[in-house]
This record gives C-alpha cells, structure tokens and sequence, in this order.
C-alpha cells in the first residue's frame, strides 16, 4: 500500500516549476493534514500546478495545493484547495523567510510525496525566467537529448 521505510512513492510533481523558475536551495518539508487528504492522496489525487508557498505569520503554508475530496469521507471532508501548514524547523523557516524577502525569489513546491507512512513535500527557492531564459533552457534540454541520441546510435 505505502511505500516501505526509506523509499519514496511520488503522488504528485510540479514539473513546469523547473521550467518556469530556476531553482536553488532544495528542501524537504512535510505537511499537517486531515486524515481525508492522506487517503485522497494515497489514491494520488492531488496536483501542484497552481501552488505557491508563503507565510501566514511566522508559519509557512502550502496555498492553492489541489487534494481532490475523499469519496468515502463522511461530512468530515476536507476542502481541496485549503492552506497546509508545512512543517519545518526554525532555521529552515528563517532561511526561507529571508529567501522571500530579498526581491524577485519566490519558494516553489517541487514534488510531493510519501515517504514511508509520511507525507513530504520538496521544495526549492527559485527566481523567475523571462522568455529569454526558458528559449536556452528549451535549447539545452534539446542538445542533451541529440547528444545521448548520438551516442546511443554508435
């Protein structure tokens, strides 16, 4: 059912998250949830796309974080798209806390996944591409991926 102690079972990535920002500083951190989200989550219903992290007091959160409701859930049901206050320790919200406050970075969540019986979630301090940056992003990707052609073919 659960990944076995050590391994990691990915429910859910952000992968235009690598695209869209260039990340720095990777960090793992887990979430509080309701008994209903683990469940939703343990059957992967649950997307990154449109989440964000940031503050409400000196707590960081995971906004906007989709986990469809559970079925089988009585009127004890989640909200889906309700604030998840991540777990972390003092230095690591202060790091972050400095990180959002110097102009232009921003703490995208990455993947989110289980870890033995927890629940984790990557993220990484990252600073917006324009469009000049994502071309030679697309570009580099691209050249990589004719060279291992290239060498596959030999």
């Amino acid at each position: 059912m659960g990944a076995k102690k050590g391994q990691q079972r990915i429910i859910c990535e952000n992968r235009r998250a690598r695209f869209e920002f260039e990340l720095t500083n990777p960090l793992v951190a887990g979430l509080m949830l309701l008994g209903s989200e683990v469940k939703a989550l343990r059957l992967g219903n649950a997307h990154l796309n449109d989440a964000w992290v940031g503050f409400e007091g000196n707590k960081p959160m995971l906004f906007q974080a989709h986990v469809a409701a559970y079925e089988k859930a009585t009127h004890f049901c989640h909200e889906p798209g309700r604030p998840r206050p991540l777990l972390l320790n003092a230095a690591e919200i202060e790091d972050l806390r400095a990180a959002v406050r110097e102009r232009g970075l921003t703490v995208v969540p990455l993947k989110l996944y289980f870890e033995g019986p927890w629940v984790k979630l990557e993220l990484a301090v990252g600073r917006g591409r324009n469009v000049h940056d994502k071309r030679h992003a697309v570009r580099e990707r691209e050249d990589r991926r004719e060279m291992a052609r290239e060498l596959a073919r030999r």
